[in-house]
């Protein structure tokens, strides 16, 4: 029995947080640590305590709690800080993080500068977790505006992934299948935000028109065998958060929560935090209650846990294409 089952069965959240984990769904913004914030800014962020209904209310809710902590550069600097100490205290050895395109404008529109900056706060603060940089894009702005912002990071060569997060209805993702080739074309590993307030139809049409890799959340899969086969057949991992599932109003339960389906269907999954500053869940708690609802044993989230640590996989699975 590894120490991780171990720690599981004794319900133990010290033990767990030795146990190397990963977090590949993690938005700096959110993603930090509350009390390193308090200290570091004065300001303490009491996590959500009841489910929302929308992404309407969790986009008030942070307005009203965060407001402007993390406005300007030196604020989305102290973001990634603070979800590197999370990550650090809570044994996330493998951390998928990064920044939004559009924050080369806070950095006098230099992409160079901003990496830096990051790499810099990497080096400083948490040397010793495997960092994956990621590029995230929000659904809501223009064509035109993600490709002039994303074209100077691709160019470093630095980045390892990309992402597409935002309303899953603002645009059709058709809108930025030419960001996914470019990011293709540079090697990157393809991700998106789909199936998370969308159908399971939602979540094959995003993989098929951009040539997934990975979707973020992408639970509504779970409501048909077809798309989960689909998954489980192109080995698309999906990189699900079930505390911000819950919180959300898109899962009754935990004990009743879809991610059980998909794995029970073969589809390869991780367990992550979205926003742990939001949903006050790091990456331990989550495993612990799922774990303590019955919705999986020891040795199933074993098997999740390691999914997290090493890339997907993929040398007899082709990119899925319409």
């Amino acid at each position: 029995m590894s120490s991780f089952q171990e720690a599981l069965r004794a319900g133990s959240l010290e033990a767990l947080r030795t146990v190397p984990k990963s977090d590949l769904h993690n938005h700096a913004f959110g993603g930090g640590n509350r009390a390193w914030i308090a200290r570091a800014t004065g300001h303490d962020i009491a996590p959500l305590d009841k489910p929302l209904n929308s992404m309407t209310e969790m986009h008030e809710w942070v307005s009203s709690r965060v407001g402007r902590l993390f406005d300007g550069p030196q604020g989305r600097l102290t973001a990634f800080e603070a979800s590197l100490i999370q990550a650090q205290q809570d044994g996330v050895s493998r951390l998928e993080v990064g920044e939004d395109v559009w924050a080369i404008t806070l950095f006098d529109d230099d992409a160079a500068k901003l990496t830096s900056e990051l790499r810099h706060i990497h080096a400083q603060t948490a040397p010793e977790i495997e960092w994956i940089p990621q590029l995230g894009m929000s659904r809501h702005c223009s064509l035109s505006s993600l490709t002039k912002w994303l074209t100077p990071f691709l160019d470093l060569g630095f980045y390892k992934t990309i992402d597409l997060s935002g309303d899953e209805l603002s645009q059709p993702v058709e809108t930025f299948r030419s960001l996914y080739r470019m990011a293709k074309a540079a090697g990157l590993t393809l991700k998106a935000h789909v199936g998370e307030w969308g159908d399971a139809d939602s979540v094959w049409r995003a993989v098929e028109q951009l040539e997934l890799d990975e979707v973020q959340h992408g639970i509504a899969a779970a409501e048909s065998p077809q798309v989960m086969r689909f998954l489980s057949d192109h080995k698309v991992r999906l990189n699900i958060c079930p505390t911000s599932n819950l919180m959300l109003g898109r899962v009754k339960s935990l004990a009743t929560h879809p991610i059980r389906r998909l794995f029970d269907a073969g589809v390869v999954v991780t367990i992550n935090t979205d926003d742990v500053l939001v949903f006050g869940q790091g990456v331990s708690e989550e495993f612990l209650n799922l774990y303590r609802v019955g919705l999986f044993d020891a040795e199933e989230l074993e098997t999740i846990r390691v999914a997290g640590l090493v890339d997907p996989d993929r040398s007899e699975c082709h990119s899925p294409k319409m």
